[in-house]
């Protein structure tokens, strides 16, 4: 196993995957079997995956790299620094997301919904239940996508490079879908090639810390969460859909890629100061 590490990247990221997936899949099994509904055994194998992750990636970086604290290495240092980079990250996703909403607004392509005060212990619980979710899934793909991944590719590749490829293979992983929907649903792709972007960028900015890229990540997923599962706004179609965003997501629309675009500009050049210091 020792001799992996002087493999090139896309063969220690396969082995790494291969070898997760043999570990998982065994569980997957036994949850499927054993759990009857299949929403709680997707719940109960998704949690079984990410724990094998964090365990594998323990293993794997004392073995093949000879790190001892390869989370510290990813980016995730508990530290009051890295915190405060969370939450900086996560006002600013969730402001943007909730500005590129009311610009919506303003332009007369969506109106907010009301909202009566027999709503309020609703929305709140959409509130807190969305931020749980948010937390989640953006603790769980930056560990994975800007943590074990970039890292596997900075170690053979100039920083540029393995920039591009980690955010290619992010948006790639969350676009297979049938190729009818591939087609129909194309301008979200760019939209998560740039997510992807911004979302190293603002790591890089913080002198590798990883807190600002899973607060980024998490702002836009519990910003878009509280709108979406509230239904706190109606599309209007005075646009089509590529303007607003095809199927109702922002990052597959016009307006939606241009703040993106702002924001990734704004942490790439705060990256390119940070490494200059």
């Amino acid at each position: 196993m020792r001799s992996l590490s002087h493999q090139p990247a896309p063969i220690r990221i396969l082995a790494f995957i291969g070898l997760l997936a043999l570990l998982w899949l065994p569980i997957y099994g036994m949850a499927i079997a054993l759990i009857q509904d299949d929403n709680t055994a997707s719940i109960v194998a998704m949690a079984a995956l990410f724990i094998e992750f964090l365990t594998l990636t323990q293993w794997w970086n004392r073995t093949i790299h000879r790190n001892r604290y390869p989370w510290q290495r990813y980016g995730l240092q508990w530290s009051l620094r890295n915190g405060y980079s969370l939450l900086y990250g996560f006002g600013l996703g969730a402001l943007s997301l909730f500005l590129l909403f009311t610009l919506q607004a303003i332009f007369g392509w969506i109106t907010w919904t009301t909202l009566d005060s027999t709503q309020i212990p609703s929305q709140l619980r959409i509130s807190i239940e969305g931020f749980a979710v948010a937390i989640g899934i953006a603790f769980g793909e930056e560990m994975v996508f800007r943590g074990w991944l970039l890292d596997e590719l900075e170690r053979d590749y100039r920083p540029t490079v393995a920039l591009l490829a980690s955010s290619l293979l992010f948006a790639v992983l969350h676009f297979i879908k049938p190729l009818g929907e591939i087609i129909r649903t194309f301008p979200q792709f760019p939209g998560l090639v740039l997510l992807g972007l911004l979302l190293v960028w603002a790591k890089r900015s913080h002198q590798g810390r990883l807190g600002v890229a899973i607060g980024l990540h998490a702002g836009l997923v519990w910003g878009y969460y509280i709108i979406n599962v509230g239904d706190r706004i109606q599309y209007q179609n005075r646009v089509p859909d590529w303007w607003s965003g095809i199927d109702q997501n922002p990052l597959a629309g016009l307006m939606g890629l241009g703040f993106l675009a702002i924001l990734a500009l704004w942490f790439r050049q705060r990256a390119i100061v940070a490494i200059r210091e």
